[in-house]
């Protein structure tokens, strides 16, 4: 229960950052840390591919990102953050990091680990498949 009430408190605490940007693109922000396919992105979101598209459409509308072809396949295209895209991104981490530490309480070293397991926790449902009724 304990990451269930991190999670929910989290949420609430990301909600008082001052942008403009609505959550699910703080979310594509802070998950382009470096160029990516939409389905590669879709995948690291858990999320949708069409979730993704109109996400990556209002962001590159108001100058977040810009979409390139991928120079090793040029069929496809790369999701790209822009200097203003870069900066948000930047705030984004930061404090999302700030909160975390806020709301966990945890040390460095804790933190660590968490991450650790967290990242465990996250391959390990990459691998398995989303049921149905969590995805959003």
């Amino acid at each position: 229960m304990g990451v269930y009430a991190l999670y929910w408190k989290l949420e609430e605490a990301f909600e008082s950052i001052e942008t403009e940007l609505s959550h699910p693109e703080c979310h594509m922000l802070i998950k382009l840390d470096q160029p990516k396919r939409m389905g590669v992105l879709a995948a690291d979101m858990l999320t949708v591919p069409s979730t993704i598209t109109a996400t990556a459409d209002a962001l590159e509308k108001s100058g977040y990102l810009k979409r390139e072809r991928d120079p090793m396949d040029r069929r496809a295209w790369l999701l790209v953050l822009t200097s203003k895209g870069e900066d948000a991104r930047n705030m984004l981490v930061a404090e999302a990091g700030a909160l975390f530490h806020r709301a966990s309480g945890l040390n460095a070293d804790e933190t660590a680990q968490f991450a650790q397991l967290a990242h465990k926790i996250r391959d390990t449902i990459l691998k398995t498949g989303i049921p149905e009724g969590l995805k959003k």
